[in-house]
């Protein structure tokens, strides 16, 4: 039986999302965040009271306010003797300035821009390598605690883009996502995952993964929680296995909220499955991205999906930028993998399993909150669009693999 604080905000009708704190899985305690200033504010003081090391992996490392709280206490640290290390992608970063890594770097910060343009004009696969991002967000402090999930370190204020609609009480709040911190045994796999992207991105040998990881076999225990580094090659898992398997085990409900929704192949063959069977599933994705082409693409697939019962939320006021997937109120999938091509099979991507009704409940109560935000999108709006909408969603589409 798992222990814990109360968690608020038990009634779904309620307005306000649940607040988990401190949650037991598998003897671990795991803390999620919705909102970036809450945890980056709990990010700082775990950099704070590091003792030997922090290793930071993030796909955008912005030189804003965020980000240089964060990169302060970094070098802070690192002068003092820490073992600092920072591993960022160089096209999610590439609004940053040069200055803000050098800076890390002249502070003692070991800092590793992933696939940059000068490693690709020194492949032959040039595109292949720019295309290949290292979309991962995660923190390991000491042997203590480690973070994953979705948040990038980047200012999550107000998004002009959603100036437009009505006001609400979230109309002035920025992007909606998740995010976990966790304490306990399990730290040292989110550490060793850390190691192996490390040592992949600066081309040092990696040991292969034993082939049940990489086929996602999972515990049959009622609580535990299971790490895959997700990317292309034997050295990795796909994310496509990861989310493949725990749909197929679906068998009441599925609740999706992702970012970028555009699932092809086994995950979509996946999803219609579960419909076949009876399961009901309910996707929530943003109602204005901050990708047009992405959402012109997930558009696309729309008709097919609500044909066969898929419930599809474009959520409101604030941009969704979780991915997260939770299955039949015991299974919760939560890391930086988008239901999309690049993060199904180019991206280097990172995932955990969790297998807990507590814990699934809680990450569903959140999904709940997020439709109650979105409007429900009904098969006859997409019958209605015009044949140039239509043409647009089918180039985007088509387009997939370079979103």
């Amino acid at each position: 039986m798992e222990k814990g604080r109360p968690i608020e905000d038990r009634d779904e009708r309620s307005e306000k999302p649940a607040v988990v704190e401190r949650l037991q899985v598998a003897g671990c305690t795991l803390e999620l965040f919705t909102e970036a200033p809450s945890l980056f504010s709990t990010m700082l003081q775990d950099i704070n009271a590091a003792r030997s090391r922090i290793w930071l992996e993030t796909y955008i490392f912005a030189d804003d306010a965020s980000g240089d709280s964060i990169a302060e206490a970094l070098m802070r640290r690192a002068v003092e003797g820490l073992d600092v290390r920072v591993l960022y992608d160089a096209i999610g970063s590439q609004k940053t300035s040069p200055a803000f890594f050098h800076d890390l770097a002249a502070a003692g910060v070991k800092v590793h821009a992933y696939h940059n343009f000068r490693e690709a004009l020194r492949n032959i696969l040039v595109l292949i390598i720019l295309n290949r991002r290292n979309h991962r967000k995660l923190m390991v402090v000491d042997d203590r605690c480690a973070y994953f999930g979705g948040m990038n370190i980047i200012d999550y204020g107000r998004d002009f883009r959603y100036l437009h609609v009505d006001d609400t009480e979230e109309s002035h709040l920025g992007r909606r996502d998740l995010h976990v911190r966790l304490c306990g045994p399990q730290q040292v796999q989110v550490a060793e995952s850390f190691e192996r992207s490390w040592r992949h991105a600066l081309r040092l040998p990696i040991v292969r993964r034993p082939k049940a990881y990489r086929r996602v076999t999972l515990s049959d225990q009622d609580d535990s929680i299971h790490f895959f580094d997700s990317g292309p090659g034997f050295k990795f898992s796909r994310a496509t296995r990861v989310y493949r398997t725990l749909l197929n085990t679906g068998r009441g409900n599925v609740i999706i909220a992702m970012a970028y929704f555009i699932p092809y192949g086994k995950v979509l063959k996946a999803i219609l499955a579960a419909r076949r069977r009876g399961v009901r599933v309910d996707v929530v994705v943003p109602a204005l991205s901050d990708s047009k082409i992405a959402q012109h693409a997930a558009w696309y697939l729309y008709n097919r999906l609500l044909k066969r019962g898929v419930r599809i939320y474009e959520r409101k006021d604030r941009m969704l930028h979780s991915k997260v997937a939770v299955i039949d109120r015991q299974w919760t999938v939560v890391g930086s993998a988008n239901m999309d091509p690049r993060s199904l099979r180019i991206n280097l991507e990172f995932l955990a399993v969790i297998r807990s009704h507590r814990f699934a409940e809680a990450v569903r109560r959140i999904c709940r909150y997020e439709i109650r935000r979105s409007r429900r999108v009904r098969p006859e709006e997409v019958n209605h669009r015009t044949l140039i909408e239509k043409f647009l969603n089918r180039i985007c589409f088509a387009l997939r693999w370079w979103l």
